[in-house]
């Protein structure tokens, strides 16, 4: 049986079917986005009990408060779905006003980052995709990521960096409403967290799995060095990333505890859906013991979001 093949050949992606991106139907468009507030909302935070998951809110803005005024790193890491659901008005306002430091997203931010920007559309029916395959096969979403892991490569930049780099420079038409690009533009650190064939840029014959890899793992290292000064008294918050950012996270806090010797003080919080274990477990809990506090959230992004920002804006 010495030398008998047990594997397939790999799928050859140079033969698959694509679309233009102006023949697919889109369920994410930017009038259907959040609006900043403006207004304080000292009364409606005055309002609530101090009981449970209010007081629990309270307690976390106060806490992200004080660190800011102490200018303490204040980072969130985002999954997709925060981008999904039009919240990106209200971050990147966050971001103008130095209120949030830094962003870490999944690479499925990033994929809706570039089509916001470029296109002023993202998201797609799966069911619909799936039953022809062609969910995910737009070209332009393959070539504009591609691209971004191009010039990571070109200049040995993590992910992050590289796409506000683009975004910019490129003039996308709607790169107010790119999270990437606010950051990039106002010098606050943003990384990319990747995983090999968990996006639709995967099925394409552009992607180049190497240079994704190497760009993410540099902002991996970035992330780490973040670390330091989050676990010196400052707060992260992890928004809808269920598995890849609170795994990146621990792994991220192990290095920056490894490399710096100081004793440990930060904030932590998990806004979901639903309560998952490794946000539980790998955001509240085990980086808080005996260094901190750590609160979890049960509720709609679209909601609690802009609460937390409402709320840090009439606080700050």
């Amino acid at each position: 049986m010495a030398g008998k093949k047990f594997t397939p050949d790999p799928s050859d992606l140079s033969r698959v079917k694509r679309i233009h991106v102006s023949r697919r139907p889109t369920k994410v468009k930017l009038n259907q986005f959040a609006r900043p507030i403006n207004r304080s909302a000292d009364f409606f935070f005055d309002a609530l009990p101090e009981q449970l998951k209010a007081a629990d809110l309270k307690r976390l803005i106060t806490l992200i408060v004080k660190a800011r005024k102490a200018n303490k790193p204040f980072h969130l890491m985002l999954g997709a779905h925060v981008i999904k659901v039009g919240l990106t008005p209200l971050l990147n306002d966050l971001v103008k006003r130095k209120i949030v430091t830094g962003i870490s997203f999944n690479s499925a931010g990033l994929i809706h980052d570039l089509e916001l920007a470029f296109f002023g559309e993202t998201s797609e029916d799966v069911e619909a995709g799936l039953k022809t395959g062609m969910f995910g096969m737009v070209i332009e979403t393959a070539q504009l990521f591609n691209d971004v892991c191009q010039l990571a490569k070109e200049k040995n930049i993590g992910l992050g960096q590289a796409a506000g780099e683009y975004i910019n420079k490129k003039k996308a038409p709607h790169r107010e409403f790119s999270l990437l690009a606010q950051c990039y533009a106002n010098q606050a650190p943003a990384t990319i967290h990747a995983g090999i064939g968990t996006d639709t840029v995967a099925q394409h014959p552009e992607y180049d799995a190497a240079a994704l890899a190497a760009a993410s793992h540099i902002d991996f290292r970035i992330l780490a060095k973040f670390c330091e000064q989050i676990d010196r008294g400052g707060v992260i918050v992890n928004i809808g990333s269920a598995v890849i950012l609170p795994e990146v996270f621990l792994k991220a806090l192990t290095i920056a505890r490894n490399l710096s010797k100081h004793k440990s003080k930060l904030t932590t919080a998990n806004f979901d859906m639903i309560t998952h274990y490794r946000p539980t477990v790998n955001v509240i809990n085990r980086p808080t013991k005996g260094a901190g506090e750590g609160f979890n959230f049960v509720g709609h992004h679209e909601i609690m979001i802009p609460l937390l920002a409402w709320g840090l804006k009439s606080k700050l």
